[in-house]
């Protein structure tokens, strides 16, 4: 079945990379649309041309419009359907009225020219999102293409994997591929931070050395792995407390998260780790507790780490709302906290208080229930085997309380 719209993959050699079938549907188009360099390679097209610059939106709606009467054909860099305008064009016109032409992707020219296998490897686009929580996005895989952009550039890419800790990489940046200028380069990490002459149409590799293995899927880290206040060093959310409260949030790979009463930042790390296509916000109002949250964020890779300086609720104001919230400290606000980040927390979400105090229990216990609302308790009383001379004896930590709700999909007034 003909379709009104035909969207085509194309290289860096232009025409030369046209199959039959796709020379076919640009020769038969009465509107030609892409790029000013993709539509360069066209300078015998006779018919309506629209250059795409910026937002698409206006674009595609006026592709829509013509397609109900003309044969349109878009041109695209290599697959349009991996990170390219594919994805769009099939969800404003309808995939019934949209063929695709693929021609071998940037990402399959990179792996060919270093002959890489790239079956287990990311495909990561920084193009136009920037470079926040790159590190964590990329940090249990062994093989990462990334398309970049001159923002996130492979030399600033490398830049933030070193600021984060992560430099066990071999890097090739894989420059015009497929075109008369192609170039293929191989580096260290710390040698492509210092590397400031990529051309703009780049694909970078990142490939880990043989035998690595990726972090735990469950952190799991002892409180001795974070930076703490001194003489403070007992206030740090103990790692059993620690998996048992993020288990209790229901994290996704994509979650949002406020980490409120951050301290060392322990808790926000791990559930960035958790949720790493995610981003999490830690506030703290202690100055000193932010520098070191900040230093521990770096320590531990996990850039989808935004430290917040502040006092809850006040500083949760303009936050992105989010899909799980963790109270580690209220210093006093208690009620507010809990108003505000129901209020924010989208159906659905998980909010999942620790309390140590009784009168902490009591008043968020109180709370949830003044909004009809069943909170999970649970008491966490655990003992850490520690030497004593020849034998080993129980250490007690301090008791816990673990109190968690789900945010009804449906208003309890509604109910």
């Amino acid at each position: 079945m003909k379709r009104a719209v035909t969207v085509i993959g194309m290289g860096d050699d232009g025409c030369a990379s046209l199959t039959s079938r796709a020379a076919s549907a640009v020769a038969r188009a009465e509107v030609l649309v892409g790029g000013e360099r993709h539509l360069a390679f066209f300078p015998q097209f006779q018919g309506e041309r629209i250059t795409l610059k910026g937002g698409l939106d206006a674009a595609l709606d006026r592709v829509a419009r013509l397609a109900e009467e003309r044969d349109v054909c878009i041109v695209a860099s290599g697959d349009p359907l991996l990170c390219g305008i594919g994805a769009r064009v099939v969800a404003r016109v309808g995939a019934e009225h949209v063929e695709v032409l693929p021609a071998p992707s940037s990402v399959q020219w990179a792996f060919a020219k270093t002959g890489i296998a790239w079956e287990d490897a990311d495909v990561v686009s920084v193009h136009g999102r920037g470079m926040h929580g790159f590190v964590t996005r990329v940090r249990r895989a062994a093989k990462v293409a990334v398309l970049t952009d001159a923002e996130a550039s492979p030399a600033r890419l490398a830049a933030r994997l070193l600021e984060y800790g992560d430099r066990a990489w071999t890097a090739f940046v894989c420059e015009r591929l497929a075109g008369p200028g192609e170039r293929v380069r191989r580096f260290t990490v710390e040698e492509l931070a210092e590397t400031h002459d990529v051309d703009p149409l780049n694909v970078l590799l990142l490939v880990r050395p043989a035998g690595w293995r990726p972090p735990p899927a469950i952190p799991h880290l002892h409180e001795d792995a974070f930076a703490k206040r001194m003489p403070k060093n007992g206030l740090i959310t103990k790692r059993e407390v620690r998996t048992l409260s993020i288990a209790a949030l229901g994290l996704d790979e994509r979650s949002v998260v406020w980490d409120i009463g951050a301290g060392s930042g322990s808790v926000a790390i791990e559930a960035a780790m958790v949720g790493w296509r995610g981003r999490v916000y830690a506030i703290e109002v202690d100055s000193e507790g932010v520098a070191i949250c900040r230093d521990n964020v770096r320590a531990h890779g996990t850039d989808n780490v935004t430290v917040v300086e502040g006092r809850a609720p006040e500083a949760l104001a303009g936050l992105e709302a989010p899909t799980a919230v963790f109270v580690g400290g209220s210093k006093g606000s208690m009620q507010g906290i809990i108003d505000a980040a129901l209020a924010a927390l989208a159906p659905g979400g998980r909010l999942v208080v620790n309390a140590v105090t009784l009168e902490n229990v009591a008043e968020a216990y109180a709370a949830f229930r003044a909004r009809s609302l069943e909170p999970e308790v649970t008491l966490l009383q655990v003992s850490r085997g520690v030497p004593l001379a020849r034998y080993q004896r129980y250490e007690a930590l301090n008791p816990i309380h673990v109190i968690a709700v789900t945010k009804p999909d449906v208003p309890q007034e509604a109910r």
